[in-house]
């Protein structure tokens, strides 16, 4: 297939290309370039693309192409709620106006990047289904919502849209995001010996690496239609449903001599939730994750070592809320968060 993808030069994006390439896909990307210059180790070979901001998206930037997968995003939830009319704008409504493009274009499968915290306040007394409400808690969370709600109105006999919801991303990109938390936990053991956690520690989280985001996203985009048309599916595994503090203790074992330390200043997260993975397998027999918690702190932690990860950059250029207002305070980007001219 020819594949548009969008927030190609982004931590999944960048990850997800090659695979897709791999298979056979030709691909095409589409990014405003915010993070492009967010890398650790050797600059990637990045898919051809265009830099464009998802809001200035017209229908020459579908045409003839056969599958959109749709990664780009405002993708924290700092972000979102120091500027939540910049989270609705950019992840809800260009959103949905790329996938409204997409089907006018003859797109036949439109693959969106949700995520479990549709799941918000769930509690982590039993696994949470496709099926079960959704309490997002945050404006990040809440987009996603709006967009499966919205997406779920254009599908039709010709386009499907595919909702993957991918549990919470971790691992080593070439463009590495600090703000998640395996890869924020491993990076301030390595550089300060401790694994600071400021929650209680207690809440659900479900984890998942980004090369397994790329297999089922692969995977997804050449399955068969009636076995994904116009379905949501939750991206992860069971056995990476983990309590942040057993997070903590995975990382501590990953990094001899940091010691785990749980403030609890910020109290007990309201985010947290098990979640169940079985109907995305189902989907798609023989997919499953191959990456553990402990195997990617392990990846994570030989990664910064390899390439020389600072306290400065862990802190400034691989954190999105930081590299955003960077670009603002320097006059790169405006109000709007686009690139000025």
């Amino acid at each position: 297939m020819r594949v548009l993808l969008t927030g190609h030069q982004g931590y999944l994006g960048t990850v997800m290309a090659p695979v897709l390439a791999a298979a056979g896909h030709e691909v095409v990307g589409l990014d405003a370039g915010l993070f492009a210059d967010c890398v650790l180790g050797p600059p990637p070979a990045d898919a051809p693309g265009q830099r464009v901001d998802l809001r200035d998206v017209t229908a020459e930037h579908v045409a003839g192409v056969d599958a959109v997968i749709h990664l780009a995003a405002l993708s924290n939830d700092p972000l979102g709620s120091l500027a939540p009319e910049l989270t609705y704008d950019i992840n809800h409504h260009a959103s949905v106006r790329l996938a409204r493009l997409a089907r006018d274009a003859g797109v036949r499968r439109f693959l969106y990047a949700s995520t479990c915290s549709v799941y918000g306040a769930a509690g982590g007394g039993g696994l949470v289904a496709e099926d079960a409400p959704l309490r997002p808690v945050t404006p990040y969370a809440e987009s996603k919502v709006r967009v499966e709600d919205d997406l779920h109105v254009l599908a039709d006999g010709d386009f499907s849209p595919v909702f993957m919801r991918n549990a919470t991303a971790f691992g080593y990109s070439p463009r590495l995001r600090a703000d998640i938390v395996l890869n924020n936990l491993v990076g301030h053991a390595l550089l300060t010996g401790e694994v600071l956690v400021l929650s209680d520690g207690t809440p659900w989280r479900p984890l998942v690496h980004a090369a397994d985001i790329a297999r089922a996203f692969t995977a997804a985009l050449t399955a068969p239609r009636e076995a994904v048309h116009d379905q949501a599916f939750n991206i992860g595994s069971e056995i990476n449903n983990v309590t942040v503090a057993e997070i903590a203790e995975q990382v501590a074992e990953a990094v001899p001599g940091a010691k785990v330390v749980i403030t609890a200043e910020t109290g007990a997260d309201p985010r947290s939730y098990r979640v169940d993975f079985s109907r995305f397998r189902a989907a798609i027999p023989g997919f499953d994750c191959e990456w553990t918690v402990k195997r990617g702190a392990l990846e994570l932690a030989d990664a910064y070592r390899k390439h020389g990860l600072t306290r400065e950059d862990f802190e400034q250029r691989f954190t999105r809320l930081a590299v955003l207002r960077a670009a603002s305070d320097t006059g790169a980007v405006d109000d709007t968060l686009r690139w000025r001219r």
